[in-house]
């Protein structure tokens, strides 16, 4: 009852800023460059970051250079333009960068640039100077309206979709559900940890009338050692095991390693983004043994913010990427976007 007037205030804010973009009192830039918007309605991880990835991948096949532009939560600086990787090699760490957009940049090595930069349009008109970028992948864009868009993915989480039904604080929705009308294109997430998809597709379509609802699932590519030492990719984890991880959604963590036939004795939850210190390590080694556990397991992008540490236990990274149920579909939503504008010049 106590959030329900700060309810009332964010949902009058978000309306105000919604009319102030629509009725052009604040301005629309535009980039001389096609733009892919992928971004949420609700707070928290709905598996966005390997859309990216995958977006990402589908630019660079048709020849495009592709850069992705993100806001990089969580860094040491936020006001500072940083980039993360100019498609070739990576050039800052995860705490500057913010530990999404150095995970995509590893991921993208020669496949993409990436940007962390609160100013999206200054960073992608520095690109195409700079990079010869030629299409940009809005991570977490969807709210960014400053930043015009050729193609609006809106990624739905299956697991855990419109984040109780209710607006920030009091729920998880950024928006009200009609801002799904804004959409292009619908992706549905984790479409496998859901008992009733049917219904959450005849929840969405009111909203997006005949635009394509395309549903994806994570598959594990290979679990991989945090310290090479420990051996190659593909290699055997010992069971059981503690998981843990600092993620919007922890549980479709947990459920994913069930699903791939995991014995789970011991489970830890981070906040998102969470900036781990070797204390916090030194607590999960010694709560997971206490349960039995003979190896740990993390996320991907919990990873690369764990190098630095030590750990008394072997620990595992899981490695996933995302499979569509229509991905020549999804592929020719992309191209189609990327040719209805011409890409600069080189």
């Amino acid at each position: 009852m106590l959030l329900a007037p700060l309810g009332a205030l964010y949902a009058a804010a978000v309306r105000a800023r919604r009319a102030l973009y629509r009725t052009g009192l604040l301005r629309v830039h535009q980039v001389n460059a096609p733009v892919i918007s992928v971004g949420n309605i609700t707070a928290g991880g709905t598996g966005k970051t390997p859309l990216v990835e995958s977006i990402a991948r589908m630019v660079a096949s048709e020849g495009k250079r592709a850069c992705i532009l993100t806001r990089g939560y969580g860094r040491k600086d936020p006001g500072r333009r940083v980039v993360v990787s100019d498609g070739q090699t990576v050039l800052a760490d995860a705490r500057t960068s913010g530990d999404e957009a150095f995970l995509l940049a590893e991921k993208l090595l020669g496949v993409a640039a990436v940007i962390s930069d609160a100013n999206r349009t200054a960073a992608a008109r520095w690109a195409i100077a700079n990079l010869a970028s030629e299409v940009f992948i809005l991570d977490d864009g969807f709210q960014h309206l400053a930043l015009a868009r050729d193609l609006n993915i809106l990624v739905i989480d299956a697991s855990n979709p419109f984040g109780g039904g209710r607006l920030l604080p009091r729920g998880r929705l950024r928006e009200p559900l009609n801002a799904m009308q804004r959409s292009d294109c619908i992706v549905i997430t984790r479409s496998n940890q859901t008992t009733d998809l049917a219904s959450l597709k005849e929840t969405i379509k009111p909203f997006v009338g005949a635009k394509p609802i395309i549903t994806s699932q994570a598959k594990t590519i290979c679990l991989k050692p945090l310290m090479p030492s420990l051996g190659t990719e593909g290699v055997e984890m010992p069971q059981p095991v503690g998981a843990f991880s600092g993620i919007g959604n922890p549980q479709s963590f947990l459920a994913h390693l069930q699903v791939d036939g995991h014995a789970i004795c011991y489970a830890r939850t981070f906040a998102d983004h969470y900036d781990y210190q070797q204390s916090d390590i030194d607590e999960v080694v010694t709560a997971a043994r206490a349960h039995g556990a003979n190896a740990l397991v993390t996320t991907a992008k919990d990873a690369v913010k764990l190098r630095s540490l030590n750990f008394d236990l072997p620990c595992y990274v899981l490695e996933i990427e995302l499979e569509f149920s229509d991905e020549p579909a999804l592929r020719e939503i992309v191209r189609s976007a990327i040719a209805a504008k011409p890409v600069p010049a080189s």
